[in-house]
């Protein structure tokens, strides 16, 4: 292999495929990034057998060639070479060079042939999404999946089409999260993304801009954008059927700032208990909304909050982080928590948007 290419864009791929590839004492290859000089391009592949990459670059190829390169290793080396515009990599079956005007490293290398082929997903299935939006109904519901892998169902984000929508859920049973997103066309079947691969495929879907074409099959997912191939194992299950559990109709409800809200629940780190337990008092009648946190060591807070307030009265205990995470999913400025009764959830969204849906079940007293 004799290849040349710019710094920068080696570099950028280089970071995105490093932190794919996988540690395996079985399979020592998946620590490495394939490498492969090919038709005036360079091809760079990682892959932890969850997760699948593959991205390529424009450069100078005298001689085409595959090498598979310790990731960690090449990835430091390359973003280190401050200064440089240009990279030059030569190789041969057992090692890399990697030149450049100051520089010189001989990087050993793995036999190429023992790396696993990354799964090509067909476009039978497929739609196109605005980058944005897509990442923003992962980050909308990832943090209520479960982090128990007893049932890998709830251990994922779950992603289905519906009336023109891509409707993204998750839940680890304690709460909800369901966030809607527009698309032009939506033809797959339902699917669930493991919880672990959604940080991963966030962090590289967001620094992309207009449209990603996602395609889905039995058992896998793919990202197809600018030059690069991101795929995903699946998981074979059935995600409980969330919507009946969403309550209809409400006997309380309390609309208020969301940073009001935000700023009473972060006090509440302060005194909570071990069971991060806030409670919640509600009086329409009297116009009064409070949180309350007690600690049998520390002592106790109530915080008063401004809110328009409806309903009957109501009283209801709630992990506080579990209310705290939603309002980052939360776009408008104003929050509505509806409360359908004792021991019922309350429901979270944000006012006048209906896209973004956030359940909480009530704790025990």
């Amino acid at each position: 292999m004799k290849v040349e290419c710019v710094q920068e864009k080696l570099q950028k791929i280089l970071s995105q495929a490093e932190k794919i590839s996988g540690k395996h004492l079985n399979l020592p290859v998946l620590s490495c990034i394939l490498l492969e000089a090919k038709k005036g391009q360079l091809a760079i592949r990682s892959t932890n057998l969850d997760l699948g990459f593959e991205s390529c670059l424009p450069a100078k190829i005298d001689e085409e060639g595959v090498l598979a390169v310790p990731s960690v290793l090449l990835s430091s080396f390359v973003s280190n070479l401050q200064g440089e515009k240009n990279v030059k990599l030569k190789g041969d079956a057992n090692t890399l060079s990697v030149i450049t005007s100051k520089n010189r490293t001989v990087i050993k290398c793995l036999p190429p042939e023992d790396f696993p082929t990354i799964p090509e997903v067909p476009k039978e299935h497929s739609f196109e999404v605005n980058v944005g939006d897509f990442v923003k109904g992962l980050k909308a519901v990832w943090y209520s999946s479960s982090i128990s892998s007893v049932k890998p169902e709830l251990s994922s984000v779950y992603i289905y089409p519906e009336d023109g929508m891509v409707v993204f859920a998750a839940t680890d049973s304690f709460r909800l999260a369901e966030k809607r997103v527009k698309t032009k066309t939506s033809d797959f079947e339902r699917l669930l993304i493991p919880f672990k691969n959604i940080p991963e495929i966030i962090r590289i879907l967001e620094g992309e801009r207009d449209m990603v074409e996602v395609r889905v099959s039995k058992n896998q997912i793919a990202f197809v954008f600018g030059g690069t191939y991101l795929t995903s194992r699946v998981i074979d299950g059935t995600f409980p059927d969330y919507r009946q559990i969403i309550p209809k109709e409400f006997k309380t409800e309390a609309v208020l700032l969301k940073e009001d809200l935000a700023r009473s629940l972060k006090m509440a780190t302060i005194f909570s208990d071990n069971f991060n337990q806030v409670s919640m008092s509600i009086a329409p009648s009297e116009k009064k909304f409070e949180l309350t946190t007690k600690n049998n060591t520390l002592g106790e807070n109530t915080t008063a909050l401004d809110a328009a307030l409806s309903g009957e009265g109501a009283e209801a205990n709630f992990n506080y982080r579990y209310v705290a995470d939603c309002l980052q999913s939360i776009d408008t400025d104003s929050v509505s928590l509806s409360f359908a009764g004792p021991s019922r959830p309350v429901v979270i969204r944000g006012v006048g948007d209906r896209s973004f849906t956030y359940l909480v079940m009530p704790m025990n007293r």
